[in-house]
C-alpha cells in the first residue's frame, strides 16, 4: 500500500479526487437532500464548490508550497460556494488553510506537509467556523458528522498514529455519525434518510484516504425508502429564492446586524468569513452570504447596508433546482476532445480544446466524461468523442450534464482526424446550434481510415493477409492489403482521394513514428494538387490515422 505525505502535490491530488468522487455520488447525495430545504441540490452544490476550489489550487503558482495551495483551495471555495452546503464546505477548507498557515508561522514560514495532528486540529477548527457561519449547530446535520470526524482524528493523532490512520479513523467515525443523523433530526426520520451534507463530507474524507493510500473503503449506497418519492423543489410555503453574494468592506459588528436582518427575511442563513483576501494573505471584511428568502431584492439590500456585495446570484427554489446560474461557469463555451497519445494531447490543446486522455484498457465512461466536462468550467461544451466513447456513455453523460445546467453537444467524430476537421471550424461566437451543426458537417466531410499491422494470416475483403502486412481500413472493412504500413497507407490515401479532396491529414501512432514523411512524399508525387500535413500523435492501436477533406 502506497502512503503519501499530505504535501502541496497531494493536496491538489485530493482536490481532483474529491471532484471525481462527488461526481460519482452527486445523484445519491441529491436524493437524500430534505433539510433545510428539499431542493435536491446538496450534491450538486458541493461538487461545484469543490470544483471552484480545485480550479484555484491548480492556478496557484506556488506549486510546492502546501500553505499556498491550502489557501488557494479555501479562497476558491469561498468565491465559488453554491448553496448552504457549499458555504459549509468553504469553511472546512478555510479551517485547513488557517491551521496550515499558523503551523507554517510557528516554523518560520517553512511547512513541508500537513501531519495527522494538524489535520485533526483543522477539522476541530472547521467545526467552530461552520457553527459560526450557520449561527447555530443543528444536531443531525453535517455539523454532527464533522464533530465526530474531528474527535476521532484528534484521538488518533494523540496516539501518534500515521496520517493515513488518522484519516481512516476520521472517516470511520464520520460514517458512524452519518448513520445516527436519521434519529437526530425529525425531518430526516420522517423521510428515512441520512443527512445529505454529512454524506458529502464522508465522500471528501474517503477521497482523502484514497489519495493517501490508493485504497477506497466500501460504503453503503444511501437511498430513500422505496415508497418515498424523490425530493422535489420547495413547496409554496417555503421561500422562493436562494440568494448568494460575496460581501466586502464589512466590519465584524455589522455581520451580526446582517444576520438578524436576513433571518427576518428568510431562513437557511449562512455568513462565512474569508480568512484570505485577493492575494491569499489573511484578511478581514470578506464574507460569503447565503439565504433563502421570498424577497431577493431585500436580501441584497441588506448586504448593501453593511458592505459591498458582488457576484450576486439569485436562483429560484420553485423549479430547476439542479441547474446552476450562469455565474457558476468561468467561460461560456468550450470544446472537449477525447484523445489518445501525448502528441494528440498537445495537438488538440494547442488548437484551444480541453482534453480527456484515453488510458490503456480503461473505457471512457459517462463518469469520466462528466469529470472532464466539469473541468472545462464552461456552460456549453462541444464534445469530440473521436471514436473513443461508446454511444450509450455519451447519452448518459448528456442526461446528467443537462440536469447540472451544462449544454453538452456531442459532435459525431469517429476518428481524431474528423475531430481536427470539426475543431478547425469551431466558433464560440456563433449560436450553439450553429456551431454544433457547422462542426458536425465538417466532421462528416472528412473521409477517414486507418492502417493496422496484421497479426496473423487471414482472409479479408481485399484478399489474404499475412503477419506484418499493412491493412488499410475504411469503415469496418479492410480495403487495402499492403506490404507494410507505408504501402497500405499510400493505397488508402489513393482510395480516399479518388472521390476528390484537397487536404490529407496523417496521424502516426506509437508503432509507426517514422512513416509520416514517406506518406507525405507519396502524396506529393501522385496527387500534385493536394496538400498534406502529418503529426506524430503517439496513439495506440492503429499504426496510422488518415483523413481527407
Amino acid at each position: 500500500m502506497s502512503v503519501r505525505r499530505l504535501d502541496a502535490s497531494t493536496l491538489r491530488r485530493w482536490a481532483h479526487a474529491a471532484v471525481a468522487e462527488l461526481i460519482n455520488h452527486t445523484d445519491e447525495i441529491n436524493q437524500l437532500n430534505v433539510f433545510p430545504v428539499a431542493d435536491a441540490d446538496t450534491g450538486t452544490n458541493m461538487l461545484f464548490t469543490m470544483r471552484a476550489a480545485w480550479a484555484q489550487a491548480d492556478a496557484c503558482e506556488a506549486v510546492d508550497d502546501v500553505t499556498a495551495v491550502a489557501a488557494a483551495l479555501a479562497d476558491g471555495a469561498l468565491r465559488g460556494a453554491r448553496g448552504n452546503s457549499g458555504v459549509i464546505l468553504s469553511q472546512i477548507l478555510r479551517a485547513i488553510a488557517e491551521v496550515t498557515a499558523a503551523a507554517a508561522d510557528d516554523r518560520d514560514g517553512v511547512l513541508a506537509d500537513i501531519s495527522g495532528a494538524l489535520l485533526g486540529t483543522a477539522l476541530r477548527h472547521a467545526v467552530t467556523l461552520v457553527v459560526t457561519s450557520m449561527g447555530e449547530a443543528v444536531p443531525g446535520t453535517i455539523v454532527s458528522v464533522l464533530h465526530d470526524a474531528a474527535a476521532a482524528a484528534e484521538e488518533a493523532a494523540d496516539e501518534r498514529a500515521e496520517l493515513s490512520e488518522v484519516v481512516t479513523a476520521s472517516a470511520q467515525a464520520a460514517a458512524a455519525a452519518l448513520d445516527r443523523t436519521t434519529a437526530q433530526l425529525d425531518v430526516l426520520a420522517d423521510a428515512g434518510v441520512v443527512d445529505a451534507g454529512g454524506r458529502g463530507l464522508l465522500v471528501l474524507l474517503d477521497a482523502l484516504g484514497a489519495t493517501l493510500t490508493g485504497h477506497s473503503p466500501a460504503r453503503a449506497v444511501y437511498r430513500r425508502p422505496a415508497e418515498e418519492p424523490a425530493p422535489r423543489p420547495a413547496a409554496r410555503q417555503s421561500p422562493s429564492f436562494e440568494v448568494m453574494y460575496l460581501l466586502s468592506e464589512c466590519d465584524v459588528d455589522s455581520v451580526e446586524t446582517l444576520r438578524v436582518r436576513l433571518e427576518e427575511l428568510g431562513d437557511s442563513v449562512a455568513i462565512a468569513a474569508s480568512g484570505f483576501g485577493d492575494t491569499g494573505q489573511a484578511g478581514a471584511g470578506h464574507y460569503s452570504v447565503h439565504v433563502h428568502a421570498d424577497d431577493a431584492g431585500a436580501a441584497v439590500e441588506a448586504g448593501l447596508a453593511v458592505g459591498v456585495p458582488s457576484r450576486i446570484q439569485i436562483t429560484s427554489l420553485r423549479g430547476g433546482a439542479d441547474r446552476l446560474p450562469a455565474g457558476s461557469w468561468s467561460r461560456e463555451r468550450a470544446v472537449l476532445a477525447v484523445v489518445d497519445g501525448d502528441g494528440a494531447e498537445g495537438l488538440f490543446a494547442g488548437e484551444g480544446a480541453s482534453v480527456l486522455r484515453v488510458e490503456p484498457d480503461v473505457p471512457i465512461s459517462a463518469q469520466h466524461l462528466l469529470h472532464a466536462l466539469v473541468k472545462t468550467g464552461a456552460a456549453q461544451v462541444m464534445v469530440l468523442p473521436n471514436g473513443y466513447v461508446a454511444a450509450e456513455e455519451i447519452v448518459a453523460g448528456c442526461a446528467v450534464a443537462s440536469d447540472w445546467g451544462i449544454d453538452l453537444v456531442p459532435v459525431p467524430t469517429a476518428s481524431m482526424v474528423q475531430g481536427l476537421a470539426a475543431l478547425a471550424v469551431h466558433d464560440a461566437d456563433r449560436r450553439l446550434v450553429d456551431d454544433g451543426y457547422t462542426m458536425a458537417r465538417a466532421a462528416a466531410g472528412a473521409r477517414h481510415g486507418a492502417v493496422r499491422v496484421a497479426a496473423e494470416e487471414a482472409l479479408t475483403w481485399a484478399g489474404t493477409c499475412k503477419p506484418g502486412d499493412g491493412l488499410g481500413i475504411a469503415g469496418d472493412e479492410v480495403v487495402i492489403v499492403g506490404d507494410g504500413v507505408v504501402a497500405a497507407g499510400a493505397g488508402l490515401i489513393d482510395l480516399l482521394l479518388a472521390a476528390g479532396g484537397e487536404l490529407v491529414t496523417v496521424l502516426t501512432g506509437d508503432e509507426a513514428p517514422e512513416v509520416g514523411q514517406a506518406l507525405v512524399d507519396h502524396v506529393h508525387r501522385h496527387h500534385i494538387g493536394a496538400e498534406v500535413v502529418t503529426f506524430h500523435t503517439g496513439h495506440r492501436g492503429d499504426a496510422v490515422l488518415i483523413g481527407v477533406e
